[in-house]
């Protein structure tokens, strides 16, 4: 039956799982949205950061959020290298499309069966003292374990638009995704911004693979998951729009809660995939495309 309470606490619910969607995302937007690059292995970055911060978190008791944050500059670096061997192997030679497509697919299962062999295939999770914890504001039951990932995804977004935005690094990652011979003949190195860029959005899966093991345990195979998901949230908001990736991840998630809880959770992806095509019928750029 619907009742006001049920309605208010489903629509803040998938609030605050658009966050952890955003999140996700986030990495994939940089990547994809701006250097046109289909990291179709981006999910699967997500979960080695997940299984890190179980890790760390298993024997040291650290805070899981902390170690995400603390592993970010290692997963960058990581990233640098990625896109390195990418573009020597395939984007230079312009067998970026379907060739490199498979190498990321490659990658995908790659990184998969080792966390497999090295964790097995059991679930994992984490413990922190606010996961399990929640409060109340009259009819409103919040959750710890979705507002935590909801907060940092925004502070995420926020940092990231900042830096696209405010800093010369940004502008150049900007300049690039639009004209890359452009920003040559300003003084740039294209392949050396693109290298810093796909290393930043492999940066914040490190932090978006604490949020998934704060929400849910994780078993290797969970990113597959996301893969169409996050594409879906990218390309609903606009290829390399951050704030539309935002707003196309709370979208969807609010979709997905409303669907899961009044329909069953078998519905709420294929929804989540409607709404896609309906807004691309009408944008075909996204929301915020242009």
């Amino acid at each position: 039956m619907l009742t006001f309470e049920l309605l208010v606490n489903t629509l803040v619910a998938g609030i605050l799982l658009g966050g952890f969607y955003a999140a996700v995302s986030l990495g994939l937007s940089i990547v994809f949205g701006l250097l046109d690059v289909v990291n179709i292995a981006h999910p699967v970055f997500v979960m080695t950061g997940s299984y890190a911060v179980f890790a760390v978190n298993s024997r040291f008791g650290f805070d899981p959020l902390l170690i995400g944050v603390a592993f970010a500059p290692l997963f960058f670096f990581a990233g640098v290298a990625v896109y390195r061997f990418y573009y020597y192997f395939f984007e230079r030679q312009g067998s970026e499309s379907l060739r490199g497509l498979v190498f990321f697919f490659g990658l995908l299962f790659l990184i998969e069966v080792s966390l497999i062999l090295i964790f097995g295939v059991d679930y994992r999770f984490v413990r922190a003292d606010y996961i399990g914890e929640s409060f109340s504001i009259g009819v409103l039951g919040v959750s710890f374990r979705l507002l935590v990932p909801f907060v940092t995804g925004v502070l995420l977004f926020t940092g990231v638009y900042l830096l696209l935005s405010k800093t010369f690094l940004g502008r150049a990652i900007m300049g690039v995704s639009q004209d890359s011979v452009a920003l040559q003949l300003m003084g740039a190195d294209p392949i050396r911004v693109k290298s810093l860029a796909f290393g930043l959005g492999i940066a914040t899966a490190s932090i978006a693979g604490a949020l998934l093991i704060i929400l849910l345990p994780v078993e290797p195979a969970l990113g597959r998951e996301y893969i169409g998901r996050v594409f879906a949230v990218v390309v609903l908001g606009g290829m390399g729009s951050i704030p539309g990736t935002l707003l196309a991840a709370i979208i969807l998630g609010v979709a997905e809660s409303l669907t899961a809880s009044f329909y069953g959770a078998a519905w709420s992806q294929g929804v989540s995939f409607g709404i896609l095509l309906l807004v691309l019928a009408i944008r075909p750029a996204g929301l915020f495309g242009r």
